[in-house]
C-alpha cells in the first residue's frame, strides 16, 4: 500500500521516513518530495508498505503523531490525477 505522509518537517531525511514507518512493518520506498529548481522539500512524501495491514497499522499509529517538530498526516495515497499543462512561455 503506498501511503500519503503530509505536514513533514522541511528537515526531515526519507531514512527518517523509512524508521518510523518500519516500526510497523516493511518498507520497500520512502520518497520526500521535492521542488524540482531549489531541491527543497515540499513537506510531504510517500511511504510504501507491501503488507497491507502493517500499512494500516502505520497509518493508525502515525498520523497525527509528532515527527520533527510537527503532526504528521498519514493516509492511503490516492492516483496521480493529470493535470492540464500550462503554455510554455515561448509561444506567448
Amino acid at each position: 500500500m503506498n501511503l500519503y505522509i503530509g505536514n513533514i518537517s522541511y528537515r526531515t531525511k526519507e531514512s527518517d521516513l523509512e524508521q518510523t514507518f518500519s516500526a510497523y512493518g516493511e518498507v520497500t520506498s520512502a520518497t520526500i518530495i521535492t521542488d524540482k529548481i531549489t531541491g527543497r522539500s515540499k513537506g510531504f512524501g510517500f511511504v510504501d508498505m507491501p503488507n497491507d495491514d502493517e500499512a494500516r497499522a502505520a497509518i493508525e499509529a502515525v498520523n497525527g503523531r509528532e515527527v520533527g517538530g510537527r503532526n504528521l498526516t498519514v493516509n492511503e495515497a490516492k492516483p496521480r490525477e493529470e493535470r492540464p499543462r500550462a503554455p510554455r512561455r515561448d509561444n506567448w
